[in-house]
C-alpha cells in the first residue's frame, strides 16, 4: 500500500490532567490496595509476582514462577558502546569484567513498590558548624522541602522558637510515611482536600486527619467531639510524597494501652497510625486497622494523529482474496519468464458488489475494506498499527478519516 504523509493539521499534541484515586488498607502487618487481596495463579502463589499492596513496575513475570522457565530479567552485554544500566557507574562498568567483553549483564525483575512507614525516635548528633544541634537524618533530608512550603502553614517551618510549632530537628519521636510517586504521579492532589488517615479499632472510628484546608496541615476532623479534634497531628508533603505525624495525644476513651511493638505497650495516637505497614516492625495488632486515601495528579501526554483515506485511493490490496479465483491458473503457469521477459498471467479483479439480483450481477467498483492503520518513521519503518473493530468498506467514491491516538506513558 502507498505510504501518505501527514499533512500539518493532522497531527495534535496534548496533555490530560487526570486525578488517579488510592485507597490503601492496614491490617494485621499486611497492606491492601485499591481493596484487593491475595490472588492465586497456576504457578505461583501471587498472580503478580509482588505481596499484596505493592505494585509491580511494567506488570512482567505474572504468574510465573522461579522454578524452570525461570523469571524474565533485564540484560545488556559488555561492548564498546559502554551502554549499561543508569544505576551502574561508568567506573562500576569498567571494573565489572573488565577483560571479558561479550559477557552478560543482568538485573532482576519484578521492580515493585509500596507504601511504608518509619517510627523515628533516634536523634543522631551532626558536627557541622553551621548544623550544632542533633537532628534525625530522615528529617534532615527534608528540609529544604519543608522550606519551599513554609508559605501554606508556618508547621512547615523546620526550626522555629514558637512552641506552638517546635523544632523539627529535636522533634522526636515522629512517625514517617512515605508514598512512592508511583501511586500518585507529579503530586498529590491538594485542591479538594483528598488526603484522608483513618484509624480504627474494633471496626469504630477513633480518628481522621484530613487537609481540610488544603494547606498541607492534617488536621483531626473526627469522631465529632473527640479529643484533638481541631489540632493539627502532622503535615503532607504534596510533591515529594512523604507524611509527617506528631500528634502523640491518646485516640481511644479510658486510654487503653496496645502492643505496638514498641519497648513497653502504648496508648493508640497518630504517633502509632499506620504500625505494621512495611515497617519491619512485625506488628500484627488485633482489632487495629487504617485506611489512607488520597488523589494523585498525573500528567499524559498525549498525540492524536488524522490519517486520510481519500476519494480514488486506497483501492487496491495485495491481499490474494482481491482477486478473482482461476483454477486453470497454476503455480507454473502464472509468470512467464524468458530471458527477455517477466510477466505476470493477468488476473481479475474480484466483484464484491452487492446486486438484489441473481443476474445480472451488479456492475463492478473497485472495493476495498480496511482493517488496520500502519504509522512509519521518517525511515519507513513501522512503529505502531491502529486496528479497526470492524472493517472499514472503501469505495472509489468514499473516503474517511481515521482518527488515532496515542498516550506517551
Amino acid at each position: 500500500m502507498p505510504l501518505k504523509k501527514f499533512g500539518d493539521n493532522d497531527i495534535f499534541h496534548n496533555t490530560l490532567q487526570t486525578f488517579p484515586r488510592n485507597q490503601f488498607d492496614i491490617y494485621q502487618g499486611s497492606v491492601y490496595y485499591q481493596n484487593e487481596s491475595r490472588i492465586s495463579g497456576a504457578f505461583t502463589g501471587s498472580v503478580p509476582c509482588v505481596p499484596t499492596g505493592f505494585v509491580s513496575l511494567y506488570e512482567l513475570n505474572v504468574d510465573r514462577n522461579s522454578g524452570s522457565t525461570g523469571l524474565i530479567y533485564p540484560l545488556l552485554y559488555k561492548d564498546s558502546s559502554l551502554t549499561t544500566f543508569k544505576s551502574v557507574s561508568t567506573s562500576s562498568w569498567n571494573a565489572w569484567n573488565a577483560a571479558t567483553y561479550g559477557s552478560v549483564f543482568t538485573g532482576s525483575y519484578p521492580l515493585s513498590a509500596t507504601i511504608s512507614r518509619e517510627y523515628l525516635t533516634q536523634s543522631i548528633p551532626t558536627a557541622h558548624p553551621l548544623w550544632p544541634f542533633t537532628s534525625s537524618l530522615r528529617i534532615t533530608a527534608l528540609r529544604s522541602a519543608m522550606s519551599s512550603y513554609t508559605y501554606w502553614s508556618p508547621y512547615y517551618q523546620f526550626s522555629s522558637s514558637s512552641p506552638s510549632y517546635g523544632d523539627w530537628a529535636t522533634k522526636t519521636p515522629i512517625n514517617l510515611i512515605s508514598i512512592p510517586s508511583i501511586f500518585y504521579g507529579s503530586s498529590i492532589n491538594k485542591e479538594n482536600g483528598s488526603v484522608s488517615l483513618k484509624y480504627y479499632v474494633s471496626g469504630s472510628l477513633i480518628g481522621e486527619l484530613r487537609d481540610s484546608k488544603r494547606n498541607g496541615e492534617l488536621i483531626q476532623v473526627g469522631p465529632s467531639g473527640s479529643v484533638g479534634t481541631g489540632s493539627v497531628a502532622g503535615i503532607i508533603l504534596y510533591n515529594e510524597g512523604f507524611i509527617l505525624l506528631t500528634g502523640s495525644w491518646g485516640l481511644e476513651p479510658l486510654l487503653p494501652t496496645r502492643n505496638y511493638k514498641l519497648a513497653a505497650p502504648t496508648t493508640s495516637s497518630w504517633l502509632m497510625y499506620g504500625a505494621g505497614m512495611n515497617d519491619n516492625s512485625g506488628s500484627n495488632i488485633p482489632f487495629v486497622n487504617y485506611r489512607m486515601e488520597f488523589e494523585g495528579v498525573n500528567y499524559i501526554e498525549t498525540i492524536t494523529m488524522l490519517a486520510h483515506a481519500e476519494k480514488g485511493e486506497i483501492n487496491h490490496s495485495n491481499n490474494p482474496t482481491y482477486l478473482e479465483f482461476d483454477p486453470s491458473v497454476t503455480t507454473a503457469s502464472q509468470f512467464q519468464i524468458n530471458s527477455s521477459m517477466f510477466r505476470e498471467t493477468p488476473r481479475t479483479i474480484k466483484n464484491v458488489v452487492k446486486s438484489p439480483y441473481v443476474d445480472p450481477t451488479a456492475s463492478f467498483e473497485k472495493t476495498t475494506y480496511i482493517s488496520k492503520v500502519g504509522i512509519y518513521d521518517k525511515e519507513e519503518n513501522l512503529i505502531g498499527i491502529a486496528t479497526v473493530s470492524k472493517p472499514v468498506k472503501k469505495t472509489l467514491s468514499r473516503d474517511f478519516t481515521f482518527k488515532l491516538k496515542v498516550d506517551l506513558q
